[in-house]
């Protein structure tokens, strides 16, 4: 597979202008099921925003939805403030990449790209121009000859790619367009569409349930859930200051430890007073939400747990400890660090002294 950066040619494409877009109040059912509920989500000109969450949260509804090929039973899609809500899928200046990439396996990558530019009426001149460019700007230039059934799965992407970029488009939508790819596929060309994203300037929306992808790719990602709008922030934020226990256990992996609320905005955790983001009733029991990498692991021999697992991570290893009380916690620690704590080990757990979040008891004390 061609890496645009090793390639020596460096095509001219033009900066494109990205579009400002809105959800207002969107809500569509499938049945008994609610796919959205009320949702609301701005995007900027040329931001790339990622649409996370489980299966079945209403992430591709709402794609569909500004592509044109679903209609809300209620709300609007408003583009640079225009009420697309009724126009149709074919005038709505978007472009879109399908998860199954959805090239016609009768024509060549060259025709694949040019389709659009064909149902327009351009001369053929233009279209193998233009055709031409996208397929150097994805890094196949040699392959326009060939069909799909010739292609890897990765340069299938490249094409389907090239081809929603063909009518210059001022959205991009992508419908998990690398969830069919190898790992090691799927990380390069990630690379390249964010890199592709942000030279053109195009305003792009990414669906995806891959929290790594959202964390990785996207300017700012918006977590849903049962087809409403959890959080929006950017993957930093959204990481550190996650704001419901949905988010923070759906992005990154999270502690369930369990606690008691001492009033004052404080929790008492592993015989510490830790302050709450979001405060709670004081004496409730809960369960305080702490990353494996916020945790604190010595060797202790009194201080009473024990490793009971380790993995190895690359840079970082992951401790599973079990407490006195029989709970279980992860922790992680760079490789070093954790070379003299093996299954076994006596250790003491530690929590910093920030704010954590908390969230009603749930019946296992264990890690998930």
């Amino acid at each position: 597979m061609t890496d645009l950066g090793s390639t020596d040619r460096t095509p001219t494409v033009a900066r494109e202008t990205g579009a400002a877009l809105e959800f207002v109040e969107l809500r569509r059912s499938f049945g008994t099921t609610m796919a959205l509920d009320g949702l609301s989500l701005s995007v900027r000109p040329g931001e790339l925003l990622a649409l996370l969450g489980p299966s079945g949260c209403g992430k591709t509804t709402a794609l569909r939805m500004l592509a044109g090929f679903e209609q809300p039973e209620s709300g609007q899609v408003l583009v640079d403030g225009r009420d697309v809500t009724r126009v149709p899928a074919h005038r709505r200046d978007a472009g879109m990449v399908f998860q199954s990439y959805s090239l016609f396996p009768h024509l060549n990558a060259r025709d694949n790209v040019a389709f659009g530019l064909r149902i327009r009426k351009a001369g053929a001149a233009e279209r193998r121009a233009r055709a031409a460019e996208l397929l150097e700007l994805v890094g196949l230039p040699d392959h326009g000859d060939r069909y799909p059934h010739q292609l890897s799965g990765g340069q299938q992407q490249r094409v389907a790619l090239a081809r929603a970029l063909a009518l210059r488009p001022r959205v991009l939508l992508l419908d998990e367009p690398l969830s069919a790819l190898d790992a090691k596929v799927r990380l390069t060309l990630r690379e390249e569409i964010r890199r592709l994203q942000q030279d053109l300037g195009i305003t792009t929306l990414f669906v995806t349930h891959d929290q790594e992808e959202a964390l990785s790719m996207a300017d700012r990602v918006a977590v849903m859930r049962d087809g409403r709008l959890e959080q929006c922030a950017p993957p930093e934020e959204l990481y550190a200051y996650p704001a419901t226990a949905f988010v923070a256990e759906f992005v990154g992996t999270m502690n369930r430890l369990p606690g008691r609320a001492a009033g004052e905005g404080k929790v008492e955790v592993l015989g510490r007073r830790l302050p709450v983001a979001g405060g709670a009733a004081a004496g409730a029991e809960l369960d305080v939400l702490v990353r494996p990498e916020a945790v604190a692991v010595r060797s202790d021999a009194d201080g009473g747990a024990r490793v009971v697992a380790t993995t190895f991570l690359g840079a970082m290893t992951r401790l599973i400890v079990r407490l006195a009380d029989g709970t279980e916690i992860k922790a992680d620690l760079s490789t070093p660090d954790a070379a003299a704590l093996g299954a076994g080990a006596a250790v003491s757990v530690a929590l910093p002294d920030r704010p954590v979040l908390v969230d009603s008891r749930r019946t296992s004390r264990n890690v998930r």
